[in-house]
């Protein structure tokens, strides 16, 4: 099989379905990380106090909020470029010379061929990821509880 089908198979086979479920599981497993992320800040804001006017305060029971992200959007993109060319190109030469006199005569020639066979390939790839990510409001049932367990967090205006 000549290099340039071996080159051609090769890039046509790419495996797409591979990249989409690897970026799949990657941004599944970088979600779960953000949400880990946001319940130990959530942790420590718990445990964290300030002192204010003698009286002391975690940060949770003043307001605060852990931030939550989310993935919104994933995009894979992937170039191939690729070329691939064969030639075969012949040539040749004669030359003849001759000299002489009376009574001798003298004739040479010199023949010259050559056969050149040309193969190229050039293959160039470029991919890239892009994720979008978005900050979310604390989970409602987070927000319940924590109200629950504090009850000088501020309750939110009715709409």
């Amino acid at each position: 099989m000549s290099s340039v089908v071996k080159t051609t198979k090769a890039l046509t086979q790419a495996p797409l379905p591979d990249i989409v479920e690897k970026l799949g599981l990657a941004i599944a497993g970088a979600q779960f990380a953000l949400d880990i992320n946001s319940a130990n800040l959530a942790k420590t804001m718990a445990e964290t106090n300030v002192e204010i006017g003698g009286n002391n305060y975690n940060l949770l029971s003043l307001g605060f909020t852990p931030t939550f992200y989310a993935f919104t959007e994933a995009t894979v993109e992937a170039k191939l470029s690729y070329t691939m060319s064969e030639g075969t190109s012949y040539g040749g030469s004669l030359e003849i010379s001759a000299s002489g006199g009376t009574p001798f005569f003298m004739a040479a020639a010199t023949v010259s061929a050559s056969y050149e066979r040309k193969f190229s390939v050039s293959a160039e790839g470029a991919s890239s990821i892009a994720a979008k990510l978005v900050s979310l409001p604390p989970p409602e049932r987070f927000l319940e509880v924590l109200r629950a367990a504090t009850p000088t967090l501020p309750k939110p205006a009715n709409p």
